[in-house]
């Protein structure tokens, strides 16, 4: 086994593909400092930089001191405190939802939430570029999964008629991102809707880079859209944009006390520490006030100039309407090596490679923030202009 395990990370250095983490050791605006030296960060999802705002980490500080730094027990045993039940109660306000289930993260209420409802006679169709967690999710539910090309709606009804002609699969669900991570492009969800009505499907959406991010009141693309009552399921993340960590789903209070009572990964799990919940709060009460409001705007002041700046030097942006922006590259280690140019830097820009995107496709995924100043996006432009 040992052997085994050498020869393949071997293989994976070769092929440009061995991964380590850079350890941050301090934050400061957009900046962090990696082996004592501070780097301008162009690759965290905290997209309103409510990670630093003092209301949220003096929210995690008064919590923790009253209940302590850990849950100590699953949700159902004794690991609910009022400040859970008070944060999926603001989830649901927030999402105009009757009810909200908490999860640890992301990952875990996209398998809590697909793998209770979706039976193997099902049918999931399922946009080839979704998350990870939505794909594994799907996988494990046995049920029979059709992919569709990434927003090929043609390509998606043609499924749909597939799926309805067969008589064993009589359930279908219709399962996407609405902002997508690596090229930061959305879902038709508009015609996705249609296509769900007309062919009875169930929808269900992830808002993990949506959430606070879109949405006059910050509540997603599918608010933007007007979506909100069409869509039957909606997923999102406190990790992003909400500064913090965990996930939720919010719906009807049927959907919610359904998986409250059997969903695996949220009965078997040792609950969040209620100083998390008390940040994900605050983020919430922060969003939907003018400060929010102030931080969205100065967001989407600087997604627009990098990307007007980005389009004039004849980069193709692969239709990306959100602060994530990719700069396909192609050879994987030839994006290793630009990477490693702008570290050099003080930039620092991960390369994305194999298997987070397919062969073929590394890229650099910039994503932008609120707290980037025009100083700071310059100076990657002008590097970026130089090196690639």
């Amino acid at each position: 086994m040992l052997n085994y395990l050498i020869k393949e990370l071997e293989k994976l250095n070769r092929e440009g593909l061995l991964r380590k983490p850079r350890v941050i050791s301090a934050t400061k605006g957009s900046c962090v400092k990696i082996d004592n030296r501070w780097y301008i960060s162009f690759c965290s999802n905290d997209y309103l930089g409510l990670t630093q705002s003092p209301e949220v980490k003096n929210a995690m500080i008064q919590a923790t001191k009253k209940f302590g730094a850990g849950s100590g027990a699953a949700r159902l045993l004794a690991g609910t405190t009022s400040l859970h039940h008070s944060l999926e109660q603001e989830l649901a306000r927030f999402k105009h939802a009757d009810d909200a289930l908490l999860f640890t993260s992301g990952y875990a209420v996209n398998l809590g939430v697909i793998t209770t409802l979706i039976k193997k006679e099902a049918t999931i169709l399922c946009d080839e570029l979704n998350h990870a967690s939505l794909v594994d999710a799907s996988r494990l539910t046995k049920a029979n999964l059709l992919i569709y090309r990434h927003r090929d709606i043609a390509h998606l009804e043609q499924l749909l008629i597939k799926a309805q002609r067969s008589t064993l699969n009589t359930q279908r669900y219709i399962i996407t991102d609405t902002i997508f991570s690596m090229d930061g492009d959305g879902a038709p969800l508009k015609e996705i809707v249609r296509l769900a009505k007309k062919y009875n499907a169930w929808t269900i959406v992830d808002e993990a880079h949506a959430t606070g991010v879109f949405g006059k009141h910050g509540r997603g693309l599918t608010e933007e859209l007007g979506l909100e009552k069409e869509i039957d399921i909606i997923i999102g993340t406190s990790s992003k944009a909400l500064g913090s960590v965990g996930g939720f789903v919010t719906g009807s209070q049927a959907l919610i006390d359904y998986l409250r009572n059997k969903s695996r990964p949220f009965i078997f799990t040792t609950a969040l520490p209620p100083g998390v919940c008390a940040t994900i709060i605050a983020s919430l009460k922060i969003i939907q006030t003018t400060q929010g409001k102030t931080l969205r705007a100065k967001l989407w002041e600087n997604t627009r100039y990098i990307k007007s700046r980005l389009q004039q030097m004849g980069f193709d942006l692969r239709g990306s309407i959100s602060p994530i922006i990719p700069i396909l590259i192609g050879d994987t280690k030839k994006t290793v090596a630009i990477s490693q140019a702008l570290w050099k830097k003080g930039l620092f820009v991960p390369a994305i490679r194999p298997p987070t995107v397919p062969q073929g496709q590394s890229r650099l995924r910039i994503v932008i923030n609120a707290m980037h100043t025009r100083q700071e996006i310059n100076l990657l432009l002008n590097y970026i202009t130089r090196i690639i």
